[in-house]
């Protein structure tokens, strides 16, 4: 199955491109780069060297759109709610069922049912502080 990724690096970097290769339990994948010409190699990325990688409905998204950082309270959550401040400053807000410390990595779908990600993993390495709420 191909999925839609945005993959930003740890460093700032931003890959946008199709994967369909991507599993927590392997250390690298390959990017299919979105735009790129047809006769392009996949890049390999590294997941080590990665933020998150976010899987997307579109490529576009909505840049005006601030994405919400609560839960709708008519619509009970699947999974436990997460907060996670990456080393960067940014903070998301989502469900999981798949946080353990030591581990790392692991899935969030956003508390923002209108986001444009339908879920990200999430590289523990690039995170300051994860709690649940």
């Amino acid at each position: 199955m191909n999925n839609r990724v945005v993959v930003r690096f740890a460093d700032g970097r931003i890959v946008k491109g199709v994967t369909a290769d991507f599993t927590p339990e392997k250390d690298h994948f390959h990017v299919t780069v979105h735009g790129a010409p047809r006769e392009s190699k996949p890049v390999d990325v590294q997941t080590k060297d990665l933020k998150a990688i976010y899987f997307v409905k579109d490529f576009a998204g909505n840049p005006q759109k601030k994405e919400r950082k609560e839960f709708d309270a008519l619509q009970p959550p699947v999974g436990r709610k997460i907060r996670v401040v990456f080393k960067d400053g940014e903070v998301t807000v989502g469900t999981t069922h798949g946080y353990q410390r030591g581990r790392p990595g692991f899935f969030l779908v956003p508390a923002d049912p209108k986001s444009n990600n339908e879920r990200c993993y999430i590289v523990t390495s690039a995170t300051r502080e994860i709690t649940f709420i």
